[in-house]
C-alpha cells in the first residue's frame, strides 16, 4: 500500500515536471522588442530573369538614379536589359543592437522578373518607421526555389522571387534606450491568464525570499507583473535568474476549428457533459444520359435529342454513439468511435456546443 502510493505520488510529480516551463518561454520583458526596418533597392547580375523594363517602369528609373550617382549619364537612352530587378528589402532590428552589428534580411521581387537566382543586391538603406536609416543591406542573394522555362513547359519549385541574405544587413544607427536605464522591469504574459500569472508571482517570490530576503514582484492585473530588483544585482543578472524558474502555465478550455483546412485543436481542458451523438451523411448522385432520336428512313423528320436524367440517393446507416469527455483521452477516443472525417467532427462539435454541452470556448477560423 506504501508503494502504491509512492507510485502515484512520483508519477504526479513527474506529470507536473514535464508540463512546467520557463518563465522566458511564457513572458517578455515589457520594453525589450524587435522593430521592423524597411527599404527598396535593385538586385543585379540575373541571368535574364530580371524585370522587363517596359513593365516596370519603375525600375528603369532606379537603374538610372544609380547609374547617375555613379557618374554615368544614361538619360534619355532606352535601356533593355533583363539583369536587373527591383526588390523590397525587409528586416528585424534586435534590441539594444550595437552599430556594426550584423541582421539578416528578406528580399521580395516587385516587378515582373521570375527569378532573383544568382542576383546580389546593390547598397540598400533600411529605414525605420520614423523615416531614419538604422542599416545597410547588400550581399548575394540565397533563393529557396528555381523556375526553368521552354518554349513549351515551365518547371518550378518553391518561390524563386523571394529570398534571404544571411547577415547581409550591417547596423549604422542604434535605437534609443539602454538596458541599465529602464526605469521598470515588467514581466509581461504572451499568453494572459490569472492562475497563471499568480503561479509566476508566487514562485518569483519565492525566489526572492530564499536568494534576496525580499519579496521581488508584485502583479499589476492577469497580463503584467511589476518587478523590484535589488540594488546588489546587475539586471542581466536579474532577469536571467528570473527566466530560469519554472512555472506550470494554465491554459482555458477551448476547442479551435479551421474549417478551411479541417484542422480540429482541442485544448487539454476540454469537457463535455454526456450526450449523445449520430452523424449520418446524404450523398446524392445526378447521371445525365441523353438518348438521340432519328426519324425513320425517307421521312422528312428532324434528328432530336432526349433528356435522360437518373437520380440516385443513398443515406448510408450512422451510429450513435455517447460522448462523455472528463479528459481529453477519453473525448477522442469517443469521437473517434464514431470513425469521421474532420469536416464531420466540427459539425458535431458545433452542434454539441449549440446544445450546451460543450465545456469549452468554440473558435472558428
Amino acid at each position: 500500500m506504501v508503494r502504491l502510493a509512492l507510485a502515484v505520488a512520483l508519477a504526479l510529480t513527474v506529470t507536473a515536471a514535464e508540463a512546467a516551463v520557463r518563465i522566458k518561454d511564457i513572458a517578455n520583458l515589457k520594453g525589450v522588442r524587435d522593430n521592423q526596418i524597411i527599404g527598396y533597392g535593385l538586385v543585379i547580375g540575373l541571368k535574364g530573369t530580371g524585370d522587363t523594363l517596359r513593365n516596370a517602369p519603375f525600375t528603369e528609373q532606379s537603374l538610372q538614379s544609380m547609374l547617375d550617382n555613379m557618374g554615368i549619364n544614361v538619360r534619355g537612352t532606352a535601356l533593355r536589359t533583363r539583369n536587373v530587378a527591383a526588390v523590397v528589402v525587409t528586416a528585424d532590428l534586435p534590441p539594444f543592437a550595437s552599430r556594426g552589428s550584423r541582421i539578416d534580411v528578406a528580399i521580395s521581387s516587385m516587378g515582373d522578373a521570375s527569378s532573383l537566382t544568382g542576383g546580389t543586391l546593390v547598397m540598400t538603406p533600411l529605414r525605420g518607421a520614423d523615416g531614419e536609416v538604422y542599416a545597410v543591406a547588400q550581399g548575394a542573394i540565397a533563393v529557396g526555389g528555381y523556375a526553368i522555362e521552354g518554349q513549351a513547359q515551365t518547371v518550378s519549385q518553391g518561390t524563386p522571387t523571394a529570398g534571404r541574405i544571411p547577415s547581409g544587413g550591417l547596423i549604422e544607427r542604434e535605437v534609443q534606450g539602454r538596458f541599465y536605464e529602464m526605469e521598470s522591469l515588467v514581466l509581461e504574459l504572451k499568453n494572459p491568464d490569472f492562475v497563471t500569472a499568480t503561479r509566476i508571482l508566487d514562485a518569483i517570490n519565492q525566489f526572492g525570499n530564499g536568494r534576496y530576503r525580499a519579496r521581488v514582484a508584485f502583479e499589476r492585473d492577469y497580463r503584467t507583473i511589476i518587478l523590484s530588483r535589488p540594488r546588489s544585482v546587475a539586471p542581466v543578472r536579474f532577469i536571467a535568474e528570473i527566466g530560469e524558474l519554472m512555472v506550470e502555465p494554465d491554459t482555458p478550455a477551448r476547442v479551435v476549428v479551421d474549417e478551411r483546412t479541417g484542422t480540429v485543436v482541442i485544448g487539454r481542458n476540454v469537457q463535455i457533459s454526456t450526450v449523445a451523438v449520430t452523424h449520418g451523411n446524404l450523398s446524392v448522385r445526378i447521371t445525365e444520359v441523353p438518348q438521340v432520336s432519328q426519324p425513320g428512313p425517307f421521312s422528312r423528320g428532324q434528328t432530336v435529342v432526349t433528356p435522360q436524367t437518373f437520380i440516385e440517393a443513398n443515406e448510408p446507416g450512422a451510429q450513435v454513439a455517447i460522448l462523455r469527455g472528463t479528459d481529453l483521452q477519453r473525448l477522442v477516443r469517443g469521437l473517434n468511435q464514431i470513425g469521421l472525417k474532420p469536416s464531420g467532427i466540427i459539425a458535431i462539435l458545433q452542434a454539441i456546443k449549440s446544445a450546451g454541452a460543450l465545456q469549452a470556448d468554440l473558435v472558428i477560423q
